[in-house]
This record gives structure tokens, sequence and C-alpha cells, in this order.
């Protein structure tokens, strides 16, 4: 009779097995399936509209453009992000505190206090030819020296004009510049976060300052960051459409372009959307992978 009872027991539902399982249905990425049929569905309509096929064939155009800025100017950001984050390093010395944390820290501060639009048309516009003028007087300096070696470079500067720096450049430095300041606190974050143990105890074996931060304290901080830099990376691609009022032939500056020149706004704008729908998506999801990744490293 016990058996009995204990096998009914058995076969009744578990109503806290039940909860979780609708908990994790609820934790699913529903959302994800949602834009995926939304762009399946844009898509198809695309595939059925001539007006869609001709944005999609201009807004393409622009993509690689988009693809390389962004590769181009955060590869700069970093590495110039992490310099930033090194010279903010606390140190006792009075002179390297005076003379190099604190520029470092009102350049740091300068630029974040900046938005990026406005840094980018700042920097093309007007900090660019600035820089040209100067080097036109380096050249004429160069010149007046009546140094051999040195007249080719000073005829060079000195008929060195604005249009001669490409616009594409001066939208990837101004990006590079700007994200760099931000990426620097990332940096720094990293950096704090290995125990400071550790770098007495490479010390302790008789690494040199270089070498702590080279083997011991670097490799720990870039993984501990890793997921951070992956979004800034995401967030970099989709400020790039910024570019593109300085004439850089970018997903956006594509789109407005045939926008103005066939008076089909909504189409355009929406290919443009969901393009970088897609492709910050795609970076999304490969960040996740990351962090994922890096999740289990951590717990085993």
């Amino acid at each position: 009779m016990a058996q009995l009872f204990t096998s009914i027991d058995d076969a009744r539902p578990n109503p806290q097995k039940r909860n979780i399982l609708i908990l994790k249905l609820s934790r699913a990425p529903w959302w994800l399936l949602a834009l995926i049929i939304f762009v399946v569905v844009f898509v198809l309509s695309v595939s059925e509209s001539t007006t869609y096929q001709n944005a999609w064939a201009a807004v393409r155009k622009g993509i690689w453009t988009t693809i390389w800025v962004t590769v181009v100017a955060y590869s700069i950001a970093l590495v110039l992000g992490l310099m930033l984050a090194l010279l903010r390093r606390p140190s006792r010395s009075v002179t390297y505190n005076l003379f190099v944390y604190q520029p470092a820290t009102i350049i740091v501060e300068f630029i974040r206090g900046i938005p990026t639009l406005v840094f980018v048309l700042y920097f093309a516009l007007a900090l660019v030819p600035q820089m040209v003028g100067l080097l036109n007087g380096l050249g004429t300096s160069m010149i007046e020296r009546d140094i051999d070696a040195l007249r080719g470079i000073g005829e060079w500067l000195a008929a060195l004009v604005p249009r001669d720096v490409p616009t594409v450049w001066r939208a990837i430095a101004a990006l590079a510049i700007s994200y760099a300041a931000f990426l620097s606190e990332v940096f720094r974050a990293g950096l704090d976060s290995v125990d400071q143990g550790q770098r007495e105890a490479a010390r302790s074996l008789g690494m040199s300052q270089w070498q702590v931060m080279r083997f011991v304290v670097l490799p720990q901080a870039i993984r501990n960051i890793l997921p951070a830099l992956g979004n800034d990376f995401i967030a970099m691609l989709k400020e790039s459409s910024l570019v593109s009022v300085v004439g850089v032939q970018d997903i956006t500056r594509a789109g407005q372009s045939f926008a103005a020149a066939t008076f089909t706004f909504f189409q355009s704008y929406n290919v443009v959307a969901v393009t970088y729908l897609v492709l910050t998506l795609t970076l999304s999801m490969f960040v996740g992978l990351i962090e994922r990744y890096l999740g289990r490293g951590r717990r085993d």
C-alpha cells in the first residue's frame, strides 16, 4: 500500500519544476527571435520592391567604408587609450605627477567633455587646417635654413594644403582620439582589477616594472575588460555614422545621397537602419559568446 501511494505522489506534477521551466522560458532570447523575424520580413519586402532594391544597392556601397573606418579608428583608439591609462597611473614622484599625470588627465577630461559629433566637426574642419598652417610654417623655416637634406621635406611641407589631407583620415583620427579618452578609463579599471599582491610577488622574483606590467598585469587586465572593449567597439560602429557629416561615403552618407536624389526618404532610411541593426546584432552575439567563454573559464 505504501508503494502505491509513493507511485501516485511521483506521478503528480511538480509545481516547483513547472515554475522553474516557466522561468527559464521567460528568460529565453525571444527578443532575438522577434528581431530575426523582422529582418527576414524586411528582406522579403526588399526583394519584391524596386525602390528598396535600388536603396540597398546604394547603401551597401558604404558598408565596407563603415567597417574599415570603425576597425582602423578603434585599433588606433586602443593604442592611445592604453597609453593614456598607463600615463595616468599613480606615482610617488612629484615630477611625474606634475608633468605626466596632470597633462594626461587634462587631455582625457577635455576630450570626454566634448560630444563626439562636435569633436569630429572641430577636428576635421577646424583643427586640421590649423595644423596644416603650422606645418607650412615649419616647411618654410626648413627651406630658409638652406640644408640640402631638409630642403625636399621643407618644400613638401610648405606646399601642403588642407585638401591634401583626405577627409576619411580626418574622420578616423577624430573618432580614434575621441574614443581613446573613454577607453583609457576602461583600461584603468582593468589595471586596477589586478590584485596588488601579484605585482609585489612578481617584483620579488626580480622582474622589472615593465616586465610586471607586460607579463602579469596586462594579460589579466585585458581579459577582465574584454567584454567592455567589445561593447565599445559596437558603440563605435554605430557612432561611425557621424563621419557622414564631413562627407565620408559610409552607410549613412550613401543613404542620405540616395534619399535626396530619389525623394524616397522612408525606404532609404529603413535600409540604413536595418543595415546597422544587422551589423550590431551580429557583433553583440559575438561579444556575448566571448563573455560566456570568459565566465566559464573563471568558474573552471
